[in-house]
């Protein structure tokens, strides 16, 4: 479907459970997409690159960490780390452009 509702928009429409269905979860996505401007991958890579120190496409695992945890719809470090679990490379490093495509995909 190609839908990333977060928390926040599935709470809003009234959604507080783990695991629903696809005939519940239509009317959902249905609402969100009336109701927010779509954000493509380039908005996304533009968002990152403010934190990309060097301008290599990589940002540091400890700041992404930071990132995630503590602005806009905040990830516990559990989430963040399930998140970042086979994209940060040898370095500790996250490629952003990677990580965005992966988080796209669903």
């Amino acid at each position: 479907m190609g839908e990333n509702p977060t928390q926040a928009e599935v709470k809003k429409c009234g959604y507080e459970v783990e695991r629903i269905s696809f005939e519940t979860v239509l009317p959902i996505l249905q609402t969100i997409n009336r109701n927010k401007d779509p954000v493509t991958f380039e908005d996304l890579v533009e968002g990152f690159k403010v934190f990309d120190k060097d301008q290599n496409g990589f940002v540091s695992s400890a700041e992404m960490r930071h990132l995630l945890s503590g602005l806009g719809e905040r990830l516990t470090s559990e989430e963040a780390d399930q998140l970042l679990q086979g994209v940060e490379d040898s370095h500790g490093n996250v490629n952003y452009e990677e990580l965005i495509r992966m988080v796209l995909a669903g």
